[in-house]
């Protein structure tokens, strides 16, 4: 038997795969599964345009799960019913000066160097492909494989797939302790009281460090970070946009444009150390706006649909923590700050190798819970 604590993407499609594997799957959600950080994500797949110095590594792994997505959709359609959302325009990174140029030409030879699939265009190819644009684009960086799902839509095709497969769902039902003994997990206290279990996988987002019963060492580096959000409808019969399109860096932040079927457009969105606050403020969404609409004039005109804030798990090198503990039949699943979407199919399978084998998969073990120990401790 396996508890997975937390329903979000991430533990409901570790979950499933369990279930695939042929394993008994309990999963506990506090909450609304599905209704956290998964919820409100824009849904982008973008590792490619996303690469920073520093995060060769995690590029690769953020790479294969991408390349796991097209495949992870078809199956949740085809299983759910459910459309996922799975858009495959690719995705923009637009200069509006000189300075946007110089910093895309950087970045750009980064990205070449390390083999992504990334074009540098110039301001008139951008207008072809998006030509509501604002008219002083410079240039833009292109990446036809960073594409974008429905984060919402994909949540409730895996929760419909693991409950249809026999999985155990416990909504609003968290769980209040982890029971470790000698070393080992035993089982879990949860609104139902005690039962027992052969395994713990940990995937609580930025909750995970406090679940009670953890040994102290245990604990996985996690905090949330506050991100907010608008979606705005699009009314008109041509679409305004079709491809995600990232804003130029700014000093209030960053800014994207996610088109959604149907004409729901996402705008994001900010980056806010505040703890567990998750209230909408004026200040977060005046930014948002102001960087959404120097990109995309035209978005001036339609109507506010929704706005919200949710919260990434981070960790201290804002990059996954996935793997056993130190704590035998305890497995880790959180961290994944900007890229829970993205990598839910890799921790998925990671996760579910690992309950078969015993082996983690080479592309995380740079990314195990055993890199935040200090260098003498064992294990």
């Amino acid at each position: 038997m396996i508890a997975v604590v937390g329903g979000g993407l991430i533990g409901l499609s570790v979950a499933w795969y369990l279930r695939q594997r042929g394993f008994d799957v309990v999963v506990y959600e506090k909450n609304s599964a599905g209704r956290g950080a998964s919820w409100a994500s824009a849904g982008m797949l973008a590792p490619n345009l996303e690469a920073e110095p520093g995060e060769e590594n995690l590029v690769k792994l953020l790479l294969e799960s991408l390349k796991m997505w097209p495949a992870f959709a078809q199956s949740l359609e085809k299983q759910s019913g459910i459309d996922v959302g799975y858009r495959t325009e690719g995705t923009l990174s637009v200069a509006l000066n000189r300075d946007d140029v110089q910093r895309l030409r950087f970045q750009h030879r980064f990205m070449k160097e390390l083999g992504l699939d990334v074009e540098f265009i110039d301001g008139e190819t951008v207008l072809e492909q998006e030509p509501f644009i604002n008219r002083n684009v410079q240039a833009a960086l292109h990446s036809r494989s960073d594409h974008q799902v429905d984060a919402r839509q994909a949540v409730e095709a895996v929760k419909k797939v693991f409950m249809d497969s026999g999985g155990v769902l416990k909504e609003r039902c968290g769980v209040a302790k982890v029971v470790v003994e000698d070393g080992m997990v035993v089982g879990v206290f949860s609104c139902e009281g005690f039962r027992s279990f052969e395994n713990v996988v940990l995937a609580a987002g930025p909750w995970s460090r406090h679940v009670d019963g953890l040994p102290e060492q245990e604990r996985p580096p996690v905090r949330p970070v506050k991100g907010q959000m608008i979606a705005v409808r699009d009314t008109g019969t041509t679409p305004l946009v079709q491809h995600v399109v990232w804003g130029p860096q700014r000093p209030w932040g960053p800014c994207y444009i996610v088109p959604k079927r149907g004409g729901r457009i996402l705008l994001g969105t900010t980056v806010e150390e505040k703890g567990f606050d998750v209230s909408v403020t004026a200040g977060g969404l005046m930014n948002i706006l102001r960087g959404c609409w120097e990109v995309l004039p035209a978005l001036s005109e339609l109507p506010v649909e929704e706005v919200w804030a949710g919260l990434r798990p981070g960790s201290p090198d804002d990059a996954p923590i996935i793997g056993p503990s130190s704590t035998k039949g305890l497995f880790i699943a959180t961290g994944h700050f900007r890229n829970g979407i993205l990598l839910a199919p890799f921790t998925a399978k990671a996760a579910a190798d690992y309950m078969e084998t015993g082996k983690l998969d080479d592309l995380a073990k740079p990314f195990s819970p055993q890199r935040f120990k200090p260098r003498d401790e064992p294990g």
